[in-house]
């Protein structure tokens, strides 16, 4: 759409302004000290929610920082906004669903209006918003069925009028034609009325035969012009009676009739009147409406026998001036006649002036210059002509004057300057007057404050703020709240709080912590976790209202509190799901042998992380404990030959917490003295006779691979140990100091690990055998059995007391211990 812009400035100068979709013509008007402007924008109806109807920023030739710090906004006084003012771009978009029919039902053009306001100096713009027709409704009938009946004697051109369709589109969507399906009894006619709506009515063409066909069906079909077409579809049956050659006629094609607005119910508007010719039943009249369109039903009656119009609801000259309403008159026969009566409304001066004001700047700066804009109001009377004028006037005896800006609209200036020393603030009372007779009128008061200018900053009650919250706390519950004063008035006293932007762990603190910007109160943004973060420490500016603004900061510490959330974690002895682990201890065992120490930790800190361990459940009660600080596992009496080989004891780790948590570990101990003694205790060999041909070759081949990986790193091994060696004999002939080397598979576990014991290890296993032997060393303070149940073989790991740092370390006695453990590996591969 191809539209262009008007505007008008002081010297009206014409300055052409960029094409716009959507506008129609912009004008822009100036008056006195505010600027007044009005745009026209032309929109389809039901646009979505944020759609894009025009730049007004551009169009008026504002600048964005002025709509900003103008405070600019839209008022629509009690009407719903449907615009929203984007004034961070200067763009209009659609606010609320905009429903043509809605908004003006058959009127066109259907538009509505809002100004745009701005202060600090006082902008006003009128805004009006020209609302298209879409093609969105149907037409469709009142009822789904017509229902006539026609004499049989009913002459050939005799009509019959149809029920309308109603479709509350307008223009080329609205009502376009009416479609009669296939009838050899009749033919279509349409006509329009003055206001432009169309109706129906068929004409008999052909002499109706009751002996023949009784009946008669047939459809009616309303298209409006839209596009698509839409359209809506009523049956008619016609039942076909007996003669009535003679139908009603009416003395007059139109009637016309005035009633004042606000007439009671009952008050008698016109009669109406037709006669028939024929006698009898026939010749009996009574009369309708036809068609009533809306809530005319609700408005007006008429006697189905005399013919009498009478008002029966609520007559307003404001929403409808004038009605049309068709009559039909009908004999006993079916024959009708139609008639229409149009029905001026009068208005009265039922309705005051009502006075809604746009802007008030109060409180208001004593050092206003003179002709200052206190406020903008608008003065609205509903009522027409005289009855609508209004006249505005403000006390004489105040230094303020009325200006009038665009139509019903004004400005309060100021006419002299001020002193706030003598006069603080002023009471005005603003009057409209109608010119009705007798003159309605309505008042309203302003109270304006003069204002000191802002030269106090706000200051908190606290040099720091401290605060402690629990961790796990609900997201969104109050920590603190800081409170700050201003000493000055009004807005320059109005505190606004602000969270400055600071880091805490990396991110913004506004990820744990949000500020009501009115109250000062503190909230947690998520859950806190002592674990994780202890401590947070964050930035308050409180900033009052003036202009400039001013502020001050303070420091708010924030200490999260440990709550007992976390459960004790056992590491020792690991618990495996694919093997048993059991501590071995002999049957020669004294009392308070040391059996194991079970190892156990707790994240949290302070009391929720002391740990005490006990002997829930066990094979033998009398046979062992727990220590209660320490976690270690002891015989409490001399172990016999009838104790069971296996044992069986549960422990349980338990914080001090409140409410504590705890943890529990299995701990298996066999009593023997010998390793075959309980192999068959622990251990449930399967065996499996079947071999697959496809597993075989992919064992062979990982063997394969991990054979020749074996022998490139024993190589590179000896090479590294001989370059070494030879390096350790030059240092030796020389008198640099000697480094000791210790090989990387050797590590110092002297009274370093959790258990004060050192683990040695001998295996020997064979090929394809159910049982393997194995060799362990002599009797040590402590032996621990591990035993695999998907394999065939064991290993049991004895402690020496030599450590194996005191050994040789030759590279040939670490190549072969590699070579030795390296078959053990390779044995269990294979039988895996």
């Amino acid at each position: 759409m191809a539209t262009h812009a008007v505007l008008q400035r002081f010297k009206w100068r014409f300055l052409s302004v960029s094409l716009w979709p959507r506008w129609i013509v912009t004008y822009f008007l100036f008056f006195n000290s505010a600027v007044n402007c009005q745009i026209r924008y032309s929109i389809p109806e039901e646009m979505k929610k944020g759609s894009l109807i025009g730049n007004m920023a551009q169009d008026l030739g504002l600048d964005l920082k002025r709509l900003r710090s103008g405070r600019a906004r839209i008022v629509t006084g009690e009407n719903t906004q449907y615009i929203e003012l984007k004034t961070d771009k200067g763009t209009l978009v659609v606010n609320d669903r905009i429903d043509r029919e809605q908004l003006c039902g058959d009127v066109t053009p259907c538009s509505f209006s809002f100004e745009i306001i701005m202060e600090n100096p006082i902008e006003l713009h009128r805004i009006i918003v020209e609302i298209l027709d879409v093609n969105d409704h149907s037409p469709v009938f009142r009822n789904n069925h017509i229902r006539m009946e026609i004499s049989e004697s009913a002459v050939v051109g005799s009509r019959f009028v149809l029920e309308s369709a109603d479709d509350p589109d307008v223009g080329v969507n609205g009502l376009e034609d009416y479609v009669l399906s296939t009838s050899d009894n009749f033919v279509l006619k349409q006509h329009a009325n003055p206001d432009g709506s169309k109706f129906a009515e068929i004409i008999l063409q052909k002499p109706l035969d009751r002996e023949e066909q009784p009946r008669l069906s047939f459809k009616l079909i309303a298209v409006d012009g839209g596009t698509p077409h839409r359209s809506g579809t009523v049956n008619i049956d016609i039942t076909v009676l007996d003669a009535n050659d003679n139908p009603p006629v009416f003395n007059q094609t139109v009637y016309r009739a005035t009633v004042l607005e606000n007439s009671k119910s009952g008050s008698h508007v016109i009669t109406v009147n037709a006669t028939d010719a024929d006698s009898g039943s026939n010749g009996e009249v009574s009369y309708a409406f036809s068609n009533l369109k809306g809530n005319l039903a609700n408005k007006f009656k008429i006697d189905k026998t005399t013919g009498t119009i009478t008002v029966s609801g609520q007559i307003d000259f404001e929403k409808d001036k004038k009605h049309e309403i068709r009559v039909e008159a009908k004999d006993q026969g079916g024959l009708t006649d139609l008639s229409k009566v149009i029905i001026d409304i009068v208005d009265v001066n039922d309705n005051a002036p009502v006075i809604n004001v746009m802007s008030f700047a109060s409180p208001l700066s004593e050092d206003a210059p003179f002709g200052s804009t206190v406020a903008v109001f608008n003065a609205k009377d509903a009522d027409s002509e005289s009855n609508g004028q209004i006249m505005c006037t403000v006390d004489k005896s105040l230094p303020f004057k009325i200006i009038s800006s665009l139509s019903n609209y004004y400005s309060l200036v100021s006419d002299s300057a001020f002193d706030r020393e003598k006069t603080p603030e002023y009471n005005i009372t603003i009057t409209a007057t109608d010119s009705g007779s007798p003159p309605l009128s309505s008042a309203i008061k302003l109270h304006l404050i003069l204002s000191d200018i802002n030269d106090n900053p706000p200051l908190f009650d606290n040099l720091i703020y401290n605060a402690v919250i629990a961790e796990n706390n609900s997201p969104g519950i109050s920590i603190i709240t800081v409170n700050a004063l201003d000493s000055d008035s009004n807005q320059n006293a109005r505190i606004s709080y602000i969270l400055e932007n600071t880091q805490v762990g990396g991110f913004p603190v506004s990820t744990y912590v949000s500020l009501n910007s009115d109250t000062g109160i503190i909230s947690a943004v998520r859950s806190f976790d002592y674990e994780q973060i202890k401590q947070l420490q964050l930035v308050v500016k409180a900033q009052d209202g003036g202009s400039p603004p001013l502020s001050s900061n303070v420091t708010v510490k924030m200490v999260i509190q440990d709550q007992n959330d976390n459960p004790p974690q056992v590491l020792y002895p690991v618990q495996t799901g694919g093997s048993v682990v059991a501590e071995m201890v002999p049957r020669a065992a004294d009392v308070g042998y040391l059996v194991t120490k079970v190892v156990a930790v707790d994240v949290d800190s302070g009391q929720n992380a002391w740990l005490s361990y006990k002997l829930q459940k066990a094979t033998d009660r009398a046979l062992f404990e727990v220590g209660l600080q320490n976690g270690e596992i002891r015989t409490i009496r001399q172990v016999n030959d009838k104790d069971a080989v296996k044992q069986r004891l549960t422990v349980i780790v338990e914080d001090n917490g409140q409410p504590s948590r705890s943890a529990a570990v299995i701990v298996n101990v066999a009593v023997a003295d010998s390793f075959p003694e309980v192999l068959s205790e622990f251990t449930d060999f399967t065996h499996d006779k079947e071999y697959n041909d496809n597993l075989t070759f992919y064992l062979v081949l990982a063997l394969a691979v991990v054979s020749f990986l074996f022998i490139t790193c024993v190589v590179v091994i000896i090479s590294v140990k001989i370059y070494r060696w030879r390096q350790s004999r030059t240092l030796f002939h020389s008198n640099l100091p000697v480094i000791p080397y210790y090989p990387p598979r050797y590590s110092d576990t002297l009274g370093t690990g959790t258990l004060q014991h050192v683990y040695n290890y001998e295996v020997c296993r064979t090929t394809d055998s159910r049982k393997s032997d194995c060799k362990f060393g002599g009797a040590g303070s402590q032996n621990v059995l591990i035993m695999d149940p998907s394999s065939t073989g064991t290993m049991q790991r004895i402690q020496s007391e030599k450590s194996i740092l005191d050994e040789p370390d030759s590279p040939l006695e670490v190549s072969l211990l590699m070579l030795f453990i390296l078959c053990a590996d390779i044995n269990l591969f294979v039988h895996w």
